[in-house]
């Protein structure tokens, strides 16, 4: 299409199919990085030793090419496309041609079931959860972050009153995650989303485990709110696995939107330690 840079249905499905992969059997630079942190400073000696495992465990992945765990995830796709880009064949489709054919090449488990009443399974991962987002330029970005369930039935939701203020938002993310306990096997990551409408706050949590560990917000207000929430995290004793120990979180990260004059939404969204998520882009 004259004007338009055309990004084909193949390079899209292809690319997704090895993001689904990589994103099941390596974990991010950042997730290393501050697994081998947490092992230095553990001070219990079965969470040190937990931590050893799960490091053990993320090596035979990347180094065998099989899945870190067992729950593969619901694969969510977020997607950064440029008003100048022209998709030939339908960019959903590529996109849940690639999970397709991801999850059946790297042997990932199958989890997504036809209808959340009727559990009959796709048999191929599909469909993904995509977010769409449009921007100024010639560029697709793909970033595949599966989820697992172990994790994500921790979420939570509150749509706070703006009079019940930060000291109540505190207080519901370090209490979701103290009632999630042992269930998205810790150590996690939490994200919280704030403002916007219901809908939006859950988006900005899921959004937020995707920053990279040790990355803060820009703002100092929300920077000073994740150190003060994973401090505070740190010292429920929940530890690596629920077993005990100062390591139950490796970041909270904080994510922010405007919201209505009369609203507070909070969301909370956990990741297990994998913190599964890899990108391209075309």
């Amino acid at each position: 299409m004259p004007g338009l840079r055309t990004i084909t249905f193949e390079q899209i499905a292809s690319a997704v199919e090895g993001l689904c992969i990589k994103a099941n059997t390596q974990i991010g630079a950042d997730v290393k990085e501050a697994l081998e942190k947490a092992h230095a400073a553990e001070e219990s000696p079965l969470g040190k030793t937990i931590i050893g495992h799960i490091m053990e465990n993320n090596a035979i992945a990347e180094n065998e090419m099989v899945p870190i765990c067992q729950d593969t995830g619901m694969t969510v796709v977020f997607v950064t496309i440029g008003q100048e880009v022209f998709v030939e064949g339908g960019l959903t489709d590529a996109i849940n041609e690639g999970v397709r054919r991801g999850y059946e090449k790297g042997y990932l488990r199958k989890s997504v079931v036809k209808d959340p009443l009727i559990r009959v399974n796709t048999g191929d991962n599909t469909p993904a959860v995509i977010h769409y987002d449009i921007v100024p330029g010639d560029k697709l970005h793909i970033m595949v972050a599966p989820k697992g369930f172990g994790s994500e039935n921790m979420s939570q939701l509150k749509m706070f009153k703006p009079a019940d203020g930060v000291e109540a938002i505190k207080k519901f993310v370090i209490e979701a995650v103290e009632k999630a306990g042992p269930n998205p096997c810790p150590p996690i990551v939490v994200g919280v989303g704030i403002g916007g409408t219901m809908e939006k706050a859950s988006f900005l949590a899921k959004k937020a485990l995707l920053r990279h560990i040790g990355h803060h917000s820009d703002k100092a207000h929300i920077a000073a709110l994740e150190k003060e929430l994973l401090e505070k995290i740190n010292n429920l004793g929940i530890g690596p696995q629920g077993l005990g120990g100062r390591t139950t979180a490796l970041a909270v990260n904080v994510e922010t939107y405007p919201t209505h004059i009369a609203g507070l939404p909070c969301a909370v969204n956990i990741n297990c330690h994998v913190a599964r998520h890899s990108e391209t882009e075309l």
